[in-house]
């Protein structure tokens, strides 16, 4: 089965997550017009986790004639308080169980590494962080849902950049998670960007364990240059100079990306991240995707 598409509104995160202006039910009334297979949903977008909220969440989706392909979870494993690392396992594991409620068996629960705090060393971070997802596979077993990692950025509500940002720190995670069933890797190339690394060379390092991706584009302002955007670490972080556009017209390789993919046989989905500029844009990206899809899983 060729890839689905799914659409992700990081253009009301804030209005949903943040200042509340807007529900998650009025994001899924207004995606009744773009040509999506799904909605990928956050956390955050939610008022409750009780079954019965939850429940119209999904009674929503599905009358709106899509599918929950993934919950996008922003554990924080690296904190250097013990009871606020159980805290997120708990939280994580609550919502594996809101994911398969939603989705149905073999849906992706997105995890993350956690912050970079400056008094936490690479060393200590890893060893914490694969012991939270370790603990958290019986219940993904159980529930049968994937644990999806992310090379991430930053989640909007945090304080510091994603521990595993960086391509070496998120490889070496990966590699110390020998799960393939109820885990695997979410792939974002922009955010690959964003970290200063090749997502391409991200990609092929991780291809066969790629379970969920992201899909958008960035641009760089007018004469600037991505040279000039790398900050002391090598990272560019979200820049004003680092623009979101149209997926396809950016900076991301998705001709390449897509043939990486088709070589795998990758059957997940895709699910994109835009509007920042305004509807007429996200559904420019889903046109984009559906063509690459048909050229390259036909």
């Amino acid at each position: 089965m060729p890839p689905k598409i799914s659409a992700f509104p990081k253009c009301y995160l804030d209005e949903i997550a943040g200042q509340r202006s807007m529900t998650v039910f009025d994001w899924i009334a207004e995606a009744r017009s773009l040509d999506a297979d799904g909605l990928e949903m956050y956390d955050g977008f939610f008022t409750s986790l009780d079954d019965a909220y939850i429940d119209r969440v999904g009674d929503a989706i599905r009358e709106a004639g899509f599918a929950m392909p993934m919950l996008c979870c922003s554990p924080d494993f690296t904190n250097p308080d013990a009871d606020a690392r159980r805290r997120a396992i708990d939280r994580e594991a609550a919502l594996i169980r809101v994911t398969r409620r939603l989705g149905g068996p073999g849906t992706v629960c997105r995890v993350l590494s956690g912050q970079r705090y400056p008094q936490v060393g690479r060393e200590q971070g890893l060893e914490w962080v694969v012991a939270c997802i370790e603990e958290l596979l019986p219940v993904a077993r159980e529930h049968d849902v994937v644990l999806g990692l992310e090379n991430h950025y930053k989640d909007g509500f945090w304080r510091y950049p994603e521990f595993a940002q960086k391509q070496d720190v998120f490889l070496d995670l990966v590699k110390a998670i020998p799960e393939r069933r109820h885990f695997g890797v979410q792939y974002d190339p922009s955010n690959a960007i964003v970290a200063g690394d090749d997502p391409i060379e991200l990609l092929r390092a991780v291809a066969d364990r790629v379970v969920s991706m992201h899909a958008s584009d960035r641009y760089l302002a007018k004469g600037t240059t991505l040279d000039e955007l790398r900050q002391a670490d090598g990272t560019l972080g979200y820049s004003p100079n680092l623009l979101h556009g149209v997926t396809g017209k950016g900076l991301n390789d998705y001709p390449t990306i897509f043939t990486i993919l088709a070589e795998h046989d990758y059957c997940g989905w895709i699910s994109i991240e835009d509007g920042m500029n305004g509807m007429g844009e996200m559904a420019e990206s889903l046109a984009f995707l559906r063509a690459m899809i048909k050229q390259h899983f036909s």
